[in-house]
């Protein structure tokens, strides 16, 4: 007599140990929070370059720099990260200007409101890709623990049959490998993520600095 069974994903999901199901149960949470962060980053990334760009258009157009920070600090929560850097680093600058006359001072101060400002909006922009780490490295090991115990069981129940065959064994390591393709399933998006936010983020904070450094000397002249 054939013994058929029911290889499906879902048949196989159903089948699994108690603990099996709950490695999976957690790979599939790790997997849809990975998802939702990947969506929610790749938004926030496209927004904070295309507010760069537009700020940096505006700014290198020639527009006065009082009117300027009149715009952005009147749309001060609509506004990106590169204007709301030279947002603090101008309003120092003018506090600073009426009060000392060490131009050395005004400029270094200004710098260091602007490097307050730039930390802030890369620690934002960086907020969770530690959480996508993770899920990037811990995954194939969670999967592969699930692996293991199912491999265990299912050669653990061969004790109580007299003649092993691959019909006997073959549906107890299907159940068993699920759980390593479910971590792969969560690991390997989250990896392709956060090197790709990464690299993203990096780009835009070289493009803060350079502001920082290029505004730095525009206000450095103004005090001429």
């Amino acid at each position: 007599m054939t013994v058929s069974h029911d290889l499906s994903i879902i048949s196989l999901i159903g089948q699994a140990s108690v603990l099996v199901q709950l490695v999976m149960a957690l790979l599939a949470g790790l997997s849809l929070l990975s998802w939702y962060w990947i969506f929610r980053k790749s938004f926030q990334i496209r927004s904070a370059r295309s507010k760069t760009n537009g700020f940096e258009r505006d700014f290198w157009s020639g527009g006065d720099l009082n009117s300027l920070f009149q715009s952005a600090a009147a749309a001060r929560h609509e506004t990106g990260g590169m204007e709301r850097i030279f947002e603090s680093g101008y309003r120092e600058f003018t506090k600073l200007r009426s009060k000392s006359h060490d131009h050395a001072a005004v400029i270094d101060g200004a710098r260091r409101a602007m490097r307050a400002t730039y930390q802030r909006e890369v620690d934002d922009l960086e907020a969770h890709l530690a959480f996508l780490a993770s899920v990037g490295s811990v995954s194939p090991y969670i999967g592969l623990f699930g692996t293991v115990w199912g491999i265990m069981n299912a050669f653990r129940g061969l004790s109580n049959v007299s003649s092993a065959t691959l019909a006997n064994v073959a549906p107890g390591i299907a159940e068993a490998l699920v759980a390593t393709a479910i971590g792969l399933f969560a690991a390997i998006p989250a990896v392709v993520a956060y090197n790709r936010f990464a690299h993203d983020i990096d780009r835009i904070s070289i493009r803060f600095e350079s502001f920082m450094e290029e505004f730095s000397n525009i206000l450095q002249r103004q005090l001429r």
